[in-house]
């Protein structure tokens, strides 16, 4: 699940690569600040996610080796942390895209 949040930042950067293009094409300041807004919630977001999966899985898997019956609310938290990050790819291509 973690894995995918990587993806979610290369994703964001292709994107950000084809829309940066030189000053004398009409690239200016608001462009400029406005990519790096977007690379900066998509990877905010994607350390914020990541902190919580590791965080969850690592409780979820000590719970669930006591008690089985918590995995499913364990699963269910991780993809909760994991929208974190999409929620930040969403936001940066929005910006991105501006």
């Amino acid at each position: 699940m973690a894995g995918i949040i990587g993806i979610y930042g290369l994703v964001v950067a292709m994107v950000l690569k084809g829309k940066v293009s030189a000053a004398s094409e009409g690239y200016n300041l608001n462009k400029g600040f406005a990519h790096l807004a977007a690379g900066l919630t998509c990877g905010l977001c994607g350390l914020g996610a990541g902190y919580a999966i590791g965080i969850v899985g690592d409780a979820g898997v000590r719970g669930t080796a006591q008690q089985p019956r918590l995995f499913v609310g364990m699963i269910l938290i991780l993809i909760f942390s994991e929208v974190l990050g999409l929620y930040g790819m969403i936001v940066a291509l929005i910006l991105g895209t501006s």
